[in-house]
């Protein structure tokens, strides 16, 4: 079985943070996983580049090749006026050629994203991340209301898919709460089921 790949873009840490909590929820099922994060656009003339969290640039970038061998997408970004971050934006438009081939068709893929604020355009966002990952053909794994967690959660959780209110400063981003993490966790289970389901009829 190939890798679930989980695929982030981090500017200051959190949505990291929500890619590594996911990956273990893959893991847990005993399905492989990798963790790779798309390239930042603006790293040399940011002028806030310094304050970035080391940790948001730890995992290698991604390549096509390891979009396309992947067995199961799980998609992260922050939230940029109620919508995906340009780099997350840049990289899907750059996989035409994957849509050509039809790679990603019938491929289970979830979304996931934070934002500084609690009505900061979380849902529009993992809507819009949605849409090129449904034009691939894939099939979108959301979160159940049986997980506990959304319906207890006054922080980030939505059934679309994994969130984070981050309320942070630059130096210093808040961590995921404990509803938050259990979220991951299920998304990330509940991805690795689909893709071992789906691996298994091919």
């Amino acid at each position: 079985m190939h890798p679930v790949l989980v695929l982030y873009y981090s500017r200051h840490g959190s949505t990291k943070r929500l890619a590594d909590a996911i990956a273990q929820g893959i893991s847990s099922q005993d399905v492989p996983v990798i963790v790779r994060t798309v390239k930042s656009l603006n790293d040399v003339s940011d002028a806030n580049a310094q304050v970035r969290n080391d940790a948001s640039s730890a995992a290698p970038e991604v390549t096509l090749q390891e979009l396309e061998q992947c067995s199961a997408l799980a998609l992260g970004s922050p939230t940029r006026f109620g919508n995906m971050a340009a780099p997350v934006k840049h990289f899907l438009d750059s996989t035409s050629s994957q849509w050509l081939k039809g790679a990603l068709i019938d491929k289970p893929a979830c979304v996931f994203t934070s934002s500084s604020s609690m009505h900061g355009g979380q849902e529009s966002t993992l809507l819009s991340m949605m849409v090129p990952l449904i034009h691939h053909g894939m099939v979108i794994c959301g979160l159940p209301y049986s997980e506990p967690e959304l319906h207890n959660t006054t922080m980030g959780g939505s059934p679309y898919g994994v969130t984070h209110v981050a309320h942070h400063s630059l130096s210093a981003p808040e961590q995921l709460s404990s509803d938050e993490k259990a979220l991951c966790f299920a998304q990330g289970k509940r991805l690795a089921t689909f893709a071992r389901k789906l691996a298994s009829n091919v």
